[in-house]
């Protein structure tokens, strides 16, 4: 579903991917593991469009998407949870979801797309319309995730879901980005730095770091290289 060959960005003068290369099979969920400044948002972001490239390829259902403006690839269906949920918290429940529904195909859809939101957490339809900001940390991941799915998206990013929340907390968010592969459908590329968790989830795995992908495998291969948990995510 999405491929990249030779990915290289950074920010003015500041080279921050090299020559990253990684694949994500249709229908799995990808982790992309690494240290702080590795590199890994600034992947997701070149990968969306919101960080320009400067070389390489991006292909996503074998169409190169490399220099296309952000919001037609999320027309095309890619979505980017951020790190550190960047809600409006001083709207209700419903305007920040209903924020995700921005693009014409996307509001033509809403109800039906809301419907799925609120299945998937039942909390967010009981506090529908109190405002985001009074939320636990967790509810408010929720209404991230929620926004995202509000595009009708076929291939989700997340960038580091479980971030800031208690472990009962981070559990339920993994819980559902299983619950987005096997309930839903989605394709998901994961960033996070908790490895286990990930790891536990994902089906495939890549480590990066200093801007470069270092290793790669199915998470069992992953989880059974002391090698790579050594080096590479101090496990």
């Amino acid at each position: 579903m999405l491929k990249v060959e030779n990915l290289e960005s950074g920010y003015g003068a500041m080279q921050v991917l090299w020559q990253t290369e990684l694949e994500v099979e249709k229908g799995t969920i990808t982790s992309l593991l690494g240290p702080n400044g590795a590199g890994k948002s600034t992947l997701l972001s070149t990968i969306l469009g919101s960080v320009r490239p400067w070389g390489g390829v991006i292909y996503y259902e074998n169409q190169d998407i490399t220099y296309m403006p952000s919001h037609k690839k999320v027309g095309l269906g890619i979505a980017l949870v951020p790190e550190g949920k960047h809600l409006f918290p001083n709207m209700t429940v419903y305007e920040n979801l209903m924020m995700g529904a921005y693009q014409k195909d996307a509001y033509a859809r809403s109800r039906e797309s809301l419907d799925t939101v609120y299945t998937l957490f039942p909390r967010l339809k009981e506090r529908s319309w109190q405002m985001a900001g009074l939320l636990s940390g967790g509810e408010q991941q929720m209404v991230t995730i929620g926004r995202a799915l509000m595009t009708m998206p076929q291939l989700m990013m997340l960038d580091e879901p479980s971030q800031g929340l208690a472990p009962k907390l981070a559990g339920e968010v993994f819980e559902t980005i299983e619950k987005l592969k096997y309930d839903i459908g989605l394709t998901i590329l994961l960033v996070e730095q908790n490895a286990d968790a990930s790891l536990g989830t994902a089906d495939y795995a890549y480590i990066m770091h200093e801007g470069k992908i270092k290793a790669s495998g199915t998470s069992e291969e992953i989880k059974n290289s002391k090698d790579i948990r050594e080096a590479f995510l101090g496990i």
